[in-house]
């Protein structure tokens, strides 16, 4: 049996719970994983919250889409992108369903090696910060000699976006409150904070000009800052300023209605990432592990918007 969190209702955190489940045994290239770590995401939340419509017909809901375990159990068959599995081997989970677990039974082709140079926490956070970071620089075509302004540099997609823009090359101008302007240099950013007079201060840095602009904060500073310094709309892209970002023609990636959801490149970022962290060129930085009896509890700090980096939970 399996300690599993669900939320048992639609509503707010309150209505997290645990049960025992049964789990596998791994079917036809399925692979049973012993859970250390598993990444919580906002659209974690927003699954139970009604962001997605009350059907009662879904609960109770299994959360979580990011893990890192080791092998349990696997079937014969269960290859995944890099692979056979075999009992023992640590991996990475995503997407899968239910990670909020102590033991999770995912399909072989969702799970790829864990680096050795990461703990379970930060394994277990690295893919969907990860892959929407891909996206957002894949999607405005940022390379080698661009100056790329990236908003919300401190939070969890931020600080992937910088890291992956500064390993192909690019000038990167990080925007984020001055307490975490330390760590965005040491990422190799060129920190700015944001607010009144931003495109002024970005302005100032970047005289020659800036080529593309990913936004992470949704805020209108980070969207007005962009028009103005950006020449070419197809190099602005947002995962969280939706209604603006189509009223003013950038692009709009994500899960928001009408958005780019990106499933291919996210799906062929995923052994990019892992190499990356193997080599050590991302960091991923931990802010909190709960336990899974307090998953509650870590929405409700996830939903504050306000972390510099990510929230696990561990069984």
């Amino acid at each position: 049996m399996s300690a599993t969190v669900v939320a048992a209702d639609y509503g707010g955190p309150e209505v997290l719970t645990i049960i025992d489940e049964e789990v596998g045994p791994p079917g036809p290239g399925q692979v049973v994983i012993d859970v250390r770590a598993a990444g919580t995401n906002p659209v974690d939340y927003k699954m139970y919250s009604g962001t997605f419509g009350r059907d009662p017909g879904q609960l109770p809901i299994h959360l979580g889409t990011e893990v890192a375990g080791v092998v349990a159990e696997t079937a014969e068959d269960a290859v995944g992108p890099a692979g056979p599995f075999h009992v023992g081997d640590e991996v990475i989970g995503y997407r899968i369903a239910g990670a909020y677990a102590a033991r999770v039974l995912v399909p072989a082709a969702a799970l790829l090696p864990k680096p050795a140079v990461l703990s379970y926490e930060e394994a277990g956070g690295l893919m969907v910060t990860g892959v929407t970071a891909v996206h957002l620089l894949t999607a405005t075509g940022v390379g080698p000699g661009d100056t790329v302004v990236v908003h919300g540099a401190s939070g969890g997609v931020g600080q992937m976006a910088v890291q992956i823009a500064v390993d192909k090359g690019a000038r990167v101008i990080g925007t984020a409150g001055e307490a975490m302007h330390g760590y965005l240099r040491q990422l190799g950013a060129e920190p700015v904070t944001y607010g009144d007079r931003l495109t002024e201060r970005i302005r100032q840095l970047a005289p020659e000009g800036v080529d593309a602009a990913v936004d992470t904060a949704g805020t209108d500073d980070a969207i007005d800052s962009s028009i103005a310094l950006v020449a070419d709309r197809n190099r602005i892209a947002t995962i969280a300023a939706f209604q603006r970002g189509f009223e003013l023609g950038i692009k709009v990636l994500g899960g928001a209605p009408g958005a780019d959801p990106g499933d291919e490149i996210r799906s062929a970022a995923r052994l990019e990432l892992v190499r990356l962290a193997q080599e050590g060129k991302l960091r991923v930085r931990v802010e909190r592990a709960y336990p899974l009896a307090e998953a509650a509890d870590a929405h409700r700090e996830l939903a504050k918007g306000h972390t510099h980096g990510k929230i696990v939970l561990v069984p």
